[in-house]
């Protein structure tokens, strides 16, 4: 179940075809889960790989830009982006303490393309922490792992919830975990494509909102993995992290791409985050537009200057509008497609769709049906 399946319009742009990520041509999206039931020592995590184009990355490269709304969490690769605005690896989100892991089986992968060609690559990995419902000290993730989730990268609809790097997250005090959705500009605004894919592990449940609605306040006194503990008081309400991606085909030099990864915490406060101190914030954009970056090879000297082409600065403001409900709309849906979870002791419930319908009635909400 999706959030526009049941009637509830977040913002007013349309989705594309899959409401997905993978509506901007050529992005993939591939994960790898693990669930192995071992009482305290249970691993419920996994891996999520996003391509921004079909086919090795580093022979593909593309502008991109980041923006870290809260710190408190990590990234590997960024600061070649932050200094070159460059992106030529997978994207892959997982768990705080695999992010090491993983950005070496992804080295590895790309070692086995590029033979001995003098080239380094810098991978980018997201993570959040799933340490409630995980035995996130075991570092489970191994490079098998990673390489299932490459093979398994495709277009088209992409799984939700408790699914790769989101199998064991926690979001608003709710299962959380992998939530995608899309926006296209209309033809005399672009027509540009932008979509989002989160890895929601974060926030408050009095703070929730949806569609606007002040549903977390109906929904306060539902059982919380942080209040109602079996196992003892592992953490307190709204820590955790939102690790978001964000893809688009509007020729973006790498500083706008920046400017779109910011429109993501608008996205993210309109639900009820962005204010906590133990919430790691961090966004990524990419942009496919230009199409014909030149490769970095160190083996031989290529041409000095390339030729790219650019949004105008005052066509930018319908992709910050489409980026923010992308954001916030992939956040509901990676809380209606998560399934309940007990592990280590602790339990997360589904928000589930007839009680966010209950509670968005009881806010005076009224549907209003339209397209899936």
């Amino acid at each position: 179940m999706r959030i526009r399946e049941l009637g509830v319009r977040i913002g007013r742009g349309m989705p594309g075809r899959f409401n997905s990520i993978t509506d901007v041509d050529g992005v993939r999206v591939g994960h790898h889960t693990l669930n192995i039931e071992a009482g305290d020592a249970s691993v419920h995590t996994g891996v999520t790989i996003i391509e921004p184009r079909a086919g090795l990355a580093r022979s593909q490269p593309c502008f991109a830009g980041c923006h870290v709304l809260n710190g408190n969490g990590d990234a590997a690769g960024l600061e070649w982006i932050r200094e070159a605005g460059w992106l030529a690896t997978p994207i892959a989100v997982t768990n705080t303490h695999s992010v090491g892991a993983v950005r070496d089986a992804l080295i590895a992968a790309e070692r086995n393309e590029v033979k001995d060609s003098v080239y380094w690559c810098m991978p980018v990995v997201l993570e959040t922490f799933d340490g409630i419902l995980n035995d996130i000290w075991g570092q489970h993730i191994t490079v098998d792992h990673v390489r299932r989730a490459q093979a398994d990268a495709r277009s088209g609809r992409v799984m939700e919830g408790n699914v790769g790097g989101g199998t064991g997250m926690i979001c608003h005090e709710f299962k959380g975990g992998i939530g995608t959705a899309s926006r296209v500009l209309p033809p005399a605004e672009g027509g540009w494509t932008v979509g989002a894919l989160v890895q929601a592990n974060y926030g408050r449940r009095d703070a929730l909102r949806v569609a606007g609605y002040p549903v977390g306040e109906v929904l306060r006194d539902i059982h919380s993995p942080f209040r109602d503990t079996a196992g003892g008081r592992r953490g307190e309400a709204g820590m955790g992290s939102i690790a978001v991606t964000l893809a688009t085909d509007a020729p973006l030099l790498p500083h706008q791409c920046t400017r779109l990864a910011q429109r993501a915490s608008v996205g993210v406060a309109r639900m009820g985050g962005g204010t906590e101190d133990g919430s790691g914030d961090i966004f990524v954009a990419f942009a496919v537009g230009n199409s014909n970056l030149p490769v970095t090879d160190y083996t031989r000297i290529g041409k000095s200057s390339t030729v790219v082409t650019m949004v105008n600065n005052d066509h930018m403001s319908a992709l910050f509008m489409a980026a923010a409900e992308a954001v916030e709309e992939a956040i509901v849906n990676a809380l209606l497609a998560a399934t309940d979870m007990t592990a280590r002791g602790e339990r997360a419930e589904a928000i589930g769709a007839a009680r966010l319908l209950s509670a968005l009635h009881e806010t005076g909400w009224r549907s209003t049906r339209m397209p899936v």
